[in-house]
């Protein structure tokens, strides 16, 4: 198959708001001519010092994640933004992220999209770490070492070649965490070097971790 070049840009839009809005977001959405989108549940990790107080730093998230081109992801981020107030803390958060591909959409055709940014300097970036069970909550934390305010947990499953184990002759495939936090991008190395420090993620089997250039966010607060 020939992938030729694009002069449409498309995006990946992702919203992380409390249980019970994905919904909501998919709806607004609508609206700017995004059809449909993913949603998926996490959990938040918050540092406050009163709700560590009563044990309240987990709380459920619904992780709400659509492709579309860049002008109606832009005012679908909008949209939602003003809907679901974002402009005010602890009412979710919204990011844009650039997407290279697309296959296996009737709707959007198959393109290819350069992403080098040239001098253009992000001003944040997401970091995505999968580990092992169990081993998200060490990600945090060595993400708060380095000044992360913390991020979003997602239970997932490998499927890897070296991602197997066996159990009475069965082939048994266990089950990861995904981490997603949004940084600074002069604060990303620091973070991304203590996650791979503490969580030794360049030894063999021991995680995967990968950063993207956001292009727009709101909902994010010091």
């Amino acid at each position: 198959m020939d992938i030729a070049y694009s002069h449409q840009n498309y995006e990946q839009l992702t919203v992380i708001v409390n249980c019970g809005l994905g919904s909501k977001v998919l709806q607004t959405a609508k609206k700017s001519g995004l059809t449909g989108g993913t949603v998926v549940i996490g959990r938040g990790t918050i540092t406050s010092r009163i709700l560590n107080f009563f044990e309240l730093t987990d709380i459920r998230r619904e992780i709400v994640t659509m492709i579309g081109d860049k002008k109606a992801v832009r005012t679908a981020l909008a949209i939602i933004q003003d809907v679901l107030k974002l402009d005010k803390p602890n009412h979710g958060i919204a990011y844009t992220t650039s997407v290279c591909f697309i296959g296996g959409s009737k709707r959007y055709s198959c393109h290819w999209q350069d992403l080098s940014r040239g001098d253009e300097q992000a001003m944040y970036q997401a970091i995505t770490v999968v580990v092992e069970k169990g081993k998200a909550e060490d990600v945090i934390d060595a993400a708060l070492k380095a000044g992360s305010k913390g991020g979003t947990i997602i239970n997932a499953r490998g499927s890897g070649i070296h991602e197997t184990s066996r159990l009475f002759a069965m082939d048994i495939e266990p089950e990861k965490e995904m981490v997603l936090i949004l940084s600074k991008s002069e604060q990303t190395e620091k973070i991304v070097s203590s996650i791979r420090t503490s969580l030794k993620i360049d030894e063999p089997g021991m995680g995967i971790l990968y950063i993207q250039h956001v292009n727009e966010v709101c909902g994010l607060y010091e």
